[in-house]
Order: structure tokens, then C-alpha cells, then sequence
């Protein structure tokens, strides 16, 4: 019975308003990049990982930098075997837990502050939305190392580079169209014992939330990244 049920379809809008109840950060900080995912992209994201590729349920999944869990909580509610957040921010960690338990999945997601280094062990899925380097050049190659280290597949958010052809699709309807990523992300993957096998463009918005914000509200085009470790 447990397995039919872990195995329903679940409605991609009922995710989405599940995920709009995650609480964000109280005091995000900008050098960490702290920009909670936005619900819709989450549930896109996750909707591709779990439904696509079957990579979510009845998986171990880790998410890397999770904030205060949208992603990770995401997951336990498509039918993860386990859902562990980890971030090195405790007052994220200990919001995380708190929507966990507000969700009803707190017996299927464990969260752990703590240095991603500090993860090891083996898992089916690595899901993340790492720091875009925005503050700290490169913040987002440390987690891709990592990731390919945990886990055979993983779903990660890059930022993009503008394209005002490929944002008006996006804007058009379209939440989520197949796109090339980057030449750079590809090569640096690669170096890292692993292979983008397919990437998604899409439009992230964040609301201001910093004092060097100018706008009420930014939107920009990201990447997901769909990654696999290579054979040894």
C-alpha cells in the first residue's frame, strides 16, 4: 500500500503551492548568496528529476547549500526514501526542519549544518541550486566537485547568459525548454569525472532582498543542469 501511494502522480500546481509554504531565510546574507528558490522552479526541477528520470522516488536524495529546504522538503513529498539537507547556516537548518515538520515529511528528511566537505557517503540523487558566483567567483564549482563525488546523478541551477530570444519564449508560457549550457560548465563537468546529459533553460525571479538591489524584482535565465558521473 505504502509503495502505491509513494507512487501516485502528484499535480505539478499542488507541488507548487506545497512549496509556497516553505518559509525563507528571516536574514538572508548576500556573500552566502542566500536567494530561496522560487516555488515554481522547484517544482519544475523536481517535477523533471522525480517524473522524467524517476531519479526522487524511493531514492536517497541530498541537497547541497539547501537553505532553508524547499528543494530537499520537495523531494520527500514526491515519495523520497530520504531527503538529507545540508548547509552550513543553522539558522537555515533549523527553518528547514521546522517547514519539514509544517509539511508533514519531517520523518523522511534529516538536515545537518554543516561545510559540504564535510558530506560523504554514497546517494542515488544530488539535487542543489548552489551559489551562482555572483559574490564569490567559482562558488559553484566546489559544489559540483562534491556532488559528483555523492551521488551517480545530479540536478544542479546554474546561471545562464542573457538571451533576449530565448526569455521570450519563456515568457510566453513556456516554464521550461531544452537549451545548451554552457561551453564552460560542460568542460569543467568533464574535468570533474562527469557529463551534462541534458540541460533546461528557465526564468528565475528573486525579490529584492538586499540594499544593492535596484529593482523590486529581478529575473534572469538559469540552467538545469542534468549530470551523471562518468564510469571509472
Amino acid at each position: 500500500m505504502g509503495e502505491i501511494v509513494q507512487r501516485r502522480l502528484v499535480r505539478k500546481r499542488n507541488l507548487e503551492i506545497a512549496l509556497s509554504k516553505v518559509k525563507p531565510h528571516p536574514s538572508p546574507k548576500a556573500y552566502l548568496e542566500q536567494y530561496t528558490i522560487p516555488a515554481n522552479v522547484a517544482s519544475e526541477f523536481l517535477y523533471l528529476a522525480a517524473y522524467v528520470n524517476d531519479d526522487i522516488i524511493e531514492k536517497t536524495v541530498v541537497d547541497l547549500g539547501c537553505g532553508t529546504g524547499r528543494l530537499a522538503i520537495g523531494a520527500a513529498l514526491l515519495g523520497a526514501k530520504q531527503a538529507v539537507g545540508v548547509d552550513i547556516d543553522k539558522t537555515a537548518v533549523r527553518l528547514a526542519s521546522k517547514n519539514a515538520s509544517s509539511l508533514g515529511v519531517k520523518d523522511r528528511t534529516s538536515w545537518i549544518v554543516a561545510d559540504i566537505d564535510a558530506i560523504h557517503g554514497v546517494f542515488d540523487t544530488v539535487i542543489q541550486n548552489p551559489p551562482f558566483g555572483v559574490q564569490k567567483r567559482k562558488a559553484d564549482r566546489r559544489f559540483l566537485q562534491k556532488s559528483l563525488e555523492l551521488a551517480q546523478r545530479i540536478y544542479s541551477l546554474h546561471k545562464r547568459e542573457n538571451s533576449k530570444e530565448l526569455a521570450k519564449t519563456l515568457t510566453r508560457g513556456t516554464r521550461i525548454k531544452p537549451a545548451q549550457p554552457s561551453v564552460f560548465l560542460q568542460r569543467f563537468v568533464q574535468r570533474c569525472g562527469g557529463k551534462i546529459r541534458t540541460a533546461y533553460a528557465m526564468i528565475m525571479t528573486i525579490p529584492y532582498m538586499f540594499k544593492f538591489h535596484r529593482k523590486r524584482k529581478h529575473e534572469f535565465l538559469v540552467s538545469l543542469c542534468v549530470i551523471e558521473r562518468e564510469a571509472e
